[in-house]
C-alpha cells in the first residue's frame, strides 16, 4: 500500500514533463500514465509559458485564489470573462469582475 505524503496540484504542462521524465527514468509507463500521455499530446502545451503566465496571475495577489485555482484556470485557459467564471464556479471562492479582467486580460495577451 502507497501512503501519500503530500499533495501538490500541478497544470497539465507540467503533468506532461513529469510523464516524460518518467518515461525516460522508468523505459516505459504504466497503462493509466499511458492514456494520460496521450491525452497530453494531443494539447497544445507550453510548459515555459505556462509557468510564467503562472506567475503573472500569483502576482496578482487575487484574495482567495489559490495555487490550485490557478493550475485550473491554467488548463482550460479561458478567454472571456463569463468563460472564467464558469471554471471558478467550481470552487467555493468569489472573484470581483475587476479581478476577473485582469486575469482574462493576461491569458488573452500570452494567447497571442
Amino acid at each position: 500500500m502507497t501512503n501519500i505524503l503530500n499533495e501538490t496540484p500541478v497544470g497539465l504542462a507540467e503533468l506532461k514533463e513529469e510523464l516524460e521524465r518518467i518515461k525516460k527514468r522508468d523505459g516505459e509507463l504504466n497503462f493509466r500514465a499511458n492514456k494520460a500521455e496521450d491525452y497530453l499530446n494531443q494539447l497544445n502545451l507550453d510548459s515555459a509559458e505556462s509557468k510564467k503566465l503562472f506567475k503573472k496571475i500569483m502576482d496578482l495577489k487575487i484574495p482567495r485564489v489559490k495555487e490550485q485555482h490557478i493550475y485550473k484556470i491554467l488548463d482550460i485557459m479561458p478567454k472571456t470573462a463569463e468563460d472564467l467564471k464558469v471554471v471558478i464556479q467550481g470552487y467555493p471562492i468569489s472573484v470581483s469582475n475587476e479581478n476577473v479582467k485582469k486575469v482574462v486580460d493576461l491569458i488573452n495577451k500570452a494567447s497571442d
